[in-house]
């Protein structure tokens, strides 16, 4: 369902959700960076709103340091507890903990020479003979059967010391 003008009625109001859903949503995101930030994001999400993280994913992305994978995997002890202390993001360690190990993932994978996002956009279905995020097909908000996402998510954990993560988060 959309509004007249061809919103989803929940990116009407505040105007941080109308421009995540006009520049942002149903974009597809193809670069390591990107996609372990939208991970780490979606994973300190739950249990909160969207609204909650979009305001403050800009203290996110200074405190993780823009989510560069081997900058973050490189992150200890102490730079947990700063984080813990950092009032700008979501103080949750389980959460901190889980970005950080993901980012160790992702270095794990650039090391043996393979990236996340590679892996992730394997499992997309293709639609009509074209991948759905690829420029052949851009409907107007592609979308990823959660089957896709279980099959990814398998993949991901599968690899040695990785993480399991959550296919909701992509």
């Amino acid at each position: 369902m959309v509004t007249t003008d061809g919103i989803c009625p929940w990116a009407v109001e505040p105007p941080e959700n109308r421009r995540y859903h006009d520049e942002e949503w149903g974009v597809p995101v193809v670069d390591d960076v990107a996609i372990l930030e939208k991970l780490c994001l979606e994973g300190f999400q739950s249990g909160l709103s969207w609204l909650t993280i979009l305001r403050k994913r800009d203290a996110f992305r200074r405190a993780f340091r823009g989510f560069v994978p081997e900058t973050v995997a490189a992150f200890g002890a102490r730079d947990v507890e700063r984080l813990l202390a950092d009032a700008s993001i979501v103080r949750h360690r389980g959460k901190i903990e889980a970005a950080v190990a993901n980012a160790r993932a992702v270095r794990e994978m650039h090391a043996d020479g393979e990236s996340l996002a590679a892996l992730l956009w394997r499992h997309e279905p293709q639609v009509g003979g074209a991948r759905a995020g690829s420029r052949a097909h851009r409907p107007s908000r592609p979308s990823c059967p959660r089957s896709s996402a279980a099959v990814a998510s398998a993949s991901w954990g599968r690899r040695p010391r990785m993480p399991r993560c959550s296919p909701s988060a992509w």
